[in-house]
């Protein structure tokens, strides 16, 4: 047993710094009850005589006609589910462009175009916009079309019956026009293609692990009107004589008739919660605090700023102008373009560790998931059968119940189950065994659903021993065989099987059952083969009586042996992961504690039935394993945790998780998974496994970082500006700069963060979740940017009265040095601002970020020497400036760090 995984602590709702409400839409309320309405409707047609059901559908044991097939077609339509489309390129391209910057940058761009047609900043602003639109626009319009190929590529055909000409025939049709009344004749490997009420039934097994998460296949039968008190049910899911859509056989033959298609099915019931708008996001609900917190403080900046001017300088075009730059400058207007670049660049680097993003904004919210709600079979899990156990009646490991077992499985003429497959694969990778030449199999018989059990009789070949005896095999559920038995073998002997050795056995199978394994029974019985009496050839199920009992078999479904370490990975960065699943309680409890998850108390889905949302809210946040949940429960507990103020992942692979993933803030699913999870997916996993999605959260991480690092830089630095904007245009007699600087200073300024995309993060960073706070960056802003104010300060004094810049006859100079000193501490701020440690020192940047900020500082420098400065209204600078510019840039690094210091002790946190 692996040490229990310390639970992560979630902050219950009034503690968590981001809060949001998530109450059911009426929406998913009406989603809902058409789910419950199509349940019910199913549960009628299950719980009639199957010739009821072929009346009320006007049709018979021989299919429909063509007449009849033609006009349900026009009646019904395609059998097919609703599912998300790509929308038109046209609409892509539109929906790139709204962003709340992008809107600012074009309404300032229209008024620098009204004042002056041919200036320079509209056609640097038009780029920004267009860049950044048309990136955004060809990542997911290339993504949706892939998407789109590759499901054009799969089609599939279904068996029915119908009636052409005067006899019936069946063929081949593919699954889209199958109609309401057809017969549908299903083998092993087929997909149902739409609800069906099953006429006739042989050993037929349906896994329907898309819908319910339960991972061994089920037993399917045509029930008899006599059986209707007994099995009926209201969930059509576990009804005997109901196969449901997406469901896949795996064994066995049967005839049904289909009662529902396209979106009247079960699975089109749940489908129609996959359309439509998605909830919005964590990461969507981040980026529009933080737009609206910027727009909002540039909407009283600016009006300041135009006053100042207007009243101190007397030219009030001059200070519109210099107003829309000032608006310009507080804009980040690069952030959708370091957004869209930092999402690619993250969703290349994933693809590199098996992770494809089909939505670029699932990166951030990655980076952000601070629960993961998981399935358990294929994550926790191998998703394969395999015999954990096999024991004697006093359950001691017994090697015999092993053998009768494998030759019960190695014999048996029918369709190996998972069960009987993991029987023969323990005995093969064990030893290499041949039984055919020691054993000849007389006769068998098959398993039914009544029985719930099989049986093979074999003859022991002369080379075994003499023939004297035929030996019957039977093995089953534990009830059933019981039932068959008169003794036991306890301890190496026969004994008759008394009610107290009965409950004895009784008692050790359900202990087992209850640790979370399957059980089955396995019995023998020998039958005397007289020397001159011709061989007996046939038995029947009379002769399953007064069997021995000699044993159980457990089954499971085994956990990665990599689970647990992935588990223990995701805490240790923290992230809770809780379970999720359809199955049974007490599988997935065993499963659980195998992998080291703390299990506590498991809540299952009868339960979230009975619970309010403000109940369930608190539920969800301290509880770690659902069992026996719905998929409409599935998608309320992501709900729930959502209202708690978390960022929710969701892992899943099946039809019963697809309204989840679409729920969540981020829907995870693999690429072996059904269509529909992989549609209301955001991330695709190339290999269903914990270990290779932690590492995709740790480059969500990362991209997230990166991503906050550029808001922060930006709006301090853009802060700091306009603080010595307001200072400089209450004091200075002249322009403090020229609004074709501010413009230039600040397109400088936003190339150089151009390669924040590839800059690498803090480890300290990376292990935790990160969420967008925008009071955090409004609180970042206010605190940080001042200090640039205040070298800019600094700056102006020098200018003023070291190198007498205090006339208008010397405003170029003023202007010149200012521009310079701003530009180069702004962008060596990107390294104060980077990373909580010492820059250059304990943490150092990016070859392609020293790159940037370096070129960007020199060509700084050197812009006022240039050819351009002329056309820019620069001149040089004295040679005396510029060691007064290094000592006001190395102090500017000092007070920053010593401020950083201060604000990662009081607020726990840098960026």
């Amino acid at each position: 047993m692996n040490k229990l995984i310390p639970r992560v602590r979630l902050a219950p709702p009034g503690e968590n710094p981001t809060p949001r409400p998530a109450p059911r839409t009426r929406r998913a309320a009406e989603l809902d009850a058409r789910t419950r309405e199509v349940g019910a409707t199913l549960a009628e047609f299950s719980a009639r005589p199957a010739r009821d059901v072929l009346r009320d559908l006007g049709t018979s044991t021989r299919g429909l006609r063509q007449d009849q097939v033609l006009e349900r077609v026009e009646r019904y339509g395609e059998n097919t589910v609703d599912r998300e489309r790509a929308p038109h390129w046209a609409a892509q391209l539109a929906a790139s462009f709204r962003n709340p910057f992008i809107g600012v940058l074009v309404v300032l761009a229209a008024v620098m175009y009204w004042q002056d047609p041919a200036d320079p900043g509209v056609y640097i602003l038009g780029s920004m916009v267009l860049i950044s639109a048309l990136l955004r626009f060809w990542q997911e319009f290339r993504s949706a079309r892939s998407a789109e190929a590759l499901r054009a590529l799969v089609t599939t055909s279904c068996a029915v019956r119908r009636r052409w000409s005067e006899t019936a025939a069946t063929e081949e049709i593919p699954m889209d026009q199958v109609v309401p009344g057809d017969l549908v004749t299903l083998a092993a490997g087929d997909l149902v293609p739409a609800d069906l009420r099953l006429l006739t039934a042989k050993d037929l097994m349906v896994a329907q692990a898309a819908l319910t998460g339960e991972s061994l296949p089920v037993a399917k039968a045509d029930t008899r009107a006599h059986d209707l008190g007994q099995r009926a049910t209201r969930d059509p899911v576990e009804a005997d004589n109901l196969c449901l859509m997406g469901t896949t056989v795996t064994s066995g033959t049967a005839t049904g008739v289909v009662v529902a298609t396209g979106s009247r099915t079960y699975l089109g019931s749940m489908a129609g919660a996959l359309t439509g708008d998605r909830p919005q996001t964590a990461f969507d609900l981040g980026v529009r605090r933080v737009s609206f917190l910027l727009i909002r403080f540039m909407l009283v900046m600016v009006p300041v700023v135009f006053a100042l001017n207007g009243l101190t300088k007397g030219d009030w075009d001059q200070a519109l102008l210099f107003s829309v730059s000032v608006a310009v400058g507080l804009t980040p207007e690069m952030l959708p373009m370091v957004v869209s670049a930092n999402l690619a660049r993250g969703a290349v680097a994933m693809s590199r560790r098996q992770v494809v993003v089909k939505r670029l904004n699932a990166i951030q919210n990655l980076g952000a998931m601070d629960v993961l709600c998981t399935d358990k079979t294929g994550t926790l899990t191998e998703d394969r059968v395999v015999l954990d156990r096999f024991l004697g009646t006093r359950g001691e490991e017994d090697r015999e119940v092993l053998e009768y077992a494998y030759l019960n499985a190695h014999f048996q003429t029918g369709l190996r189950n998972l069960m009987d497959r993991a029987v023969v694969d323990r005995v093969d990778e064990a030893e290499e065994v041949v039984v055919d030449h020691l054993f000849t199999m007389v006769d068998e018989i098959p398993f039914d659903f009544a029985r719930r059990r099989m049986s093979v009789v074999l003859r022991r070949n002369e080379l075994a021993g003499p023939v004297a005896e035929h030996t019957l095999i039977t093995k089953g559920a534990v009830e059933e065989v019981l039932d068959r038995c008169g003794h036991l073998m306890d301890g190496g002997e026969r004994v008759a099987l008394t009610d107290e050795l009965r409950d004895r056995v009784t008692r050790l199978g359900e202990r087992h059952n209850r640790a979370g394994l399957r059980v089955l029974a396995v019995a023998t019985r020998t039958f005397p083969v007289a020397p001159d009496a011709p061989e007996r050839r046939t038995y029947s199920v009379a002769d399953e009586t007064e069997l021995t009992l000699v044993g159980f078999l457990a089954f499971l479904d085994p956990p990665k042996q990599d689970a647990a370490d992935a588990l223990r990975a995701l805490a240790d960065s923290g992230v809770a992961v809780k379970v999720v699943t359809g199955d049974n309680e007490l599988v997935a409890a065993r499963v659980c504690a195998d992998v080291g998850l703390d299990v506590g108390e498991l809540i299952t889905g009868a339960t979230v039935d009975l619970v309010d949302d403000a109940e369930l809210a608190r539920l969800a946040r301290t509880t770690t394993v659902f069992a026996k949940v719905n998929p409409v429960q599935k998608a309320r507990i992501v709900r729930a945790l959502k209202a708690g103020g978390h960022t929710v992942g969701f892992l899943g692979d099946g039809i019963n998780d697809a309204a989840a993933l679409r729920e969540a803030d981020v829907g995870v699913s693999v690429d072996t998974a059904v269509d529909i999870a992989k549609e209301s997916a955001d991330i695709i996993l190339l290999k269903k496994d914990l270990m290779v999605l932690e590492q995709g959260v740790l480059m969500g991480r990362q991209t997230f970082g990166n991503t906050v690092k550029y808001i922060k830089m930006t709006a301090s630095s853009n802060f700091g500006n306009v603080f010595s904007v307001l200072v400089a245009s209450a004091f200075i007699p002249f322009q403090p700069m020229l609004a074709i600087h501010l413009l230039v200073q600040n397109l400088c300024y936003d190339i150089s963060q151009l390669a924040i995309p590839w800059d690498r993060m803090d480890e300290e960073y990376l292990k935790k979740p990160r969420a967008w706070d925008a009071r955090g960056i409004g609180r970042f802003m206010v605190r940080i940017g001042p200090i640039s104010s205040l070298f800019d300060i600094t700056t102006f004094l020098v200018l003023w009265h070291v190198f007498h810049a205090d006339t208008p006859a010397q405003q170029t100079l003023f202007q010149t040095g200012w521009f310079v000193e701003g530009l180069l501490s702004q962008t060596l701020v990107v390294h104060m601002i980077r990373t909580r440690k010492i820059p250059f020192i304990q943490s150092r940047a990016s070859v392609p970020v020293l790159v940037m900020t370096g070129a960007v500082m020199a060509f700084g420098l050197w812009l006022p020497f240039s050819p351009l400065a002329a056309a820019l209204s620069m001149e040089p600078l004295p040679m005396s400036y510029f060691p007064w510019l290094f000592g006001t840039l190395l102090a500017y690094c000092a007070l920053t760090q010593a401020v950083k210091g201060r604000y990662i002790r009081r607020y726990h946190g840098w960026l």
